[in-house]
C-alpha cells in the first residue's frame, strides 16, 4: 500500500521595503506677535526746578506742657487756666499724680485752689480739665506729642540752655519756654522787647527772671522819657525754695547757707545785667544785687539812677502813671497807696511802682521803688508770653 506523504508548501513572503516616507509638512511660522508702534525719541528732559518746602501746618490751638511742678509750675498751671490757655500734661519726675493733687490743691501762700481738683483715669483734672501725668527723667523721654502738648513750659530750674532745652522737641514739642534766665537763649519780657520774637528762628525761648520782669519796664519808661545814664539795683527778695531753713552746707557761696527765715541775707543777681539784653540801650549801663529776706513771696526792687534829662520827682510819677495806665497796663502798675508786701500777695502785675515810696536827691539823681509776686506775677508773664508767641504762628 503506497504511503501518503504529506507535503507542506512554505511560502515565502519576502518583506517589501517601506517606501520612505516623506516628512511632514513644515508647520507654517508662527505670525510674529503685533508689535507696538515705534516710541518716538524721548526728548530730553529739563531739569527739575527746586520746589521749596510748604510750611507747617499753622497750630490751631496752643496747649501746654509743663515740665516740673514746683512753685513756679503749680503757678503756671493757675495763670494758665485762669486765663483760659489749654494745659495738656505736667511732667515731675518726683512727684505722683495724688501727690500733684494734694500740692495743686494747697499752697500756704496763694490759698486754697478755689477749683475742683481731683485725679480720675491716671490723669489730674482740674475744673474739668484732664491733665496727662508723666514722671520722665529726662525731656528727650517726655511723650509731648502724644499728649498734644505743643509748647512746653521747662521750669525745673536745670534744662536752661538751648542744648538741653531743645531735648524736648524729641518729644514731640514745637516750642519751648525756659521760665528763669537762659544763658544762650533769646530772653522776653512782656511789655518791653516781645515784639522781637521771631517765629521763624527761635524755637527755644527765655522768659528772663522775676527780677527783671519788674525792673526792666520800669527802667524802659524811665529811660523812654528821661534817658538812664547808669544805675544801681537792689532787690529786697523774698526767700526761696532753694535756701536753707536752717544753717547748712552751701559750697559756691557760703552766706546762701544760713537759715533763710532767721536772717537778711546779701546774694548775687544778674537781673539788672539782663535788663541790657532786652533794652539794649542800657547794655552796660545798670547792675545790681540783692537781699534774701525772711519773707515767704513778693519782693520789692530799688532802682537808683542817674538821669540825662532832668526831671521832678513829681514828673516822672506822671510819666510812670502814664504808661501803667496805657501801654504797659498789666504789666506796670501804680499806687499811692501806703503799702507793705503783703499787700501785693497775688497781683497779676510784673512791677507796681509805689510813688510814695521813692524819693529824689536832685533832678538827675532818684530812688524809685518797684514792688512784684515774685511767684504770680511772674507766672501771668510765662503764660501771657505763651500766648503772644503763639499769636505769632498765624
Amino acid at each position: 500500500m503506497a504511503s501518503s506523504v504529506s507535503v507542506k508548501v512554505f511560502r515565502l513572503e519576502v518583506a517589501q521595503p517601506r517606501k520612505p516616507q516623506s516628512p511632514p509638512p513644515p508647520k507654517p511660522p508662527s505670525p510674529p506677535p503685533p508689535q507696538s508702534p515705534p516710541k518716538p525719541e524721548k526728548a530730553e528732559e529739563p531739569a527739575p526746578v527746586p520746589v521749596e518746602k510748604p510750611p507747617e501746618p499753622a497750630m490751631s490751638e496752643l496747649t501746654v506742657g509743663i515740665n516740673g511742678f514746683g512753685r513756679i509750675g503749680r503757678l503756671v498751671l493757675r495763670a494758665c487756666l485762669q486765663k483760659g490757655l489749654k494745659v495738656v500734661a505736667v511732667n515731675d519726675p518726683f512727684i505722683d499724680l495724688n501727690y500733684m493733687v494734694y500740692m495743686f490743691k494747697y499752697d500756704s501762700t496763694h490759698g486754697r485752689y478755689k477749683g475742683e481738683v481731683k485725679a480720675e483715669d491716671g490723669k489730674l483734672v482740674v475744673d474739668g480739665n484732664e491733665i496727662s501725668v508723666f514722671q520722665c527723667m529726662k525731656p528727650s523721654e517726655i511723650p509731648w506729642g502724644e499728649a498734644g502738648a505743643l509748647y512746653v513750659v521747662e521750669s525745673t530750674g536745670v534744662f536752661l540752655s538751648v542744648d538741653k532745652a531743645s531735648t524736648h522737641l524729641q518729644g514731640g514739642a514745637k516750642r519751648v519756654v525756659v521760665s528763669a534766665p537762659s544763658p544762650d537763649a533769646p530772653m522776653f519780657v512782656m511789655g518791653v522787647n516781645e515784639d522781637k520774637y521771631d517765629p521763624a528762628h527761635m524755637t527755644i525761648v527765655s522768659n528772663a527772671s522775676c527780677t527783671t520782669n519788674c525792673l526792666a519796664p520800669l527802667a524802659k519808661v524811665i529811660h523812654d522819657n528821661f534817658g538812664i545814664v547808669e544805675g544801681l539795683m537792689t532787690t529786697v527778695h523774698a526767700y526761696t525754695a532753694t535756701q536753707k531753713t536752717v544753717d547748712g552746707p552751701s559750697a559756691k557761696a557760703w552766706r546762701d547757707g544760713r537759715g533763710a527765715h532767721q536772717n537778711i541775707i546779701p546774694a548775687s543777681t544778674g537781673a539788672a545785667k539782663a535788663v541790657g539784653k532786652v533794652i539794649p540801650q542800657l547794655n552796660g549801663k545798670l547792675t545790681g544785687m540783692a537781699f534774701r529776706v525772711p519773707v515767704a513771696d513778693v519782693s520789692v526792687v530799688d532802682l537808683t539812677c542817674r538821669l540825662a534829662k532832668p526831671a521832678t520827682y513829681a514828673e516822672i510819677k506822671e510819666a510812670v502813671k502814664k504808661a501803667a495806665d496805657g501801654p504797659m497796663a498789666g504789666i506796670l502798675g501804680y499806687t499811692e497807696d501806703e503799702v507793705v508786701s503783703s499787700d501785693f500777695i497775688g497781683d497779676t502785675h510784673s512791677s507796681i511802682f509805689d510813688a510814695g515810696a521813692g524819693i529824689s536827691l536832685n533832678d538827675n539823681f532818684v530812688k524809685l521803688i518797684s514792688w512784684y509776686d515774685n511767684e504770680f506775677g511772674y507766672s501771668n508773664r510765662v503764660a501771657d508770653l505763651l500766648s503772644h508767641m503763639f499769636s505769632k504762628e498765624n
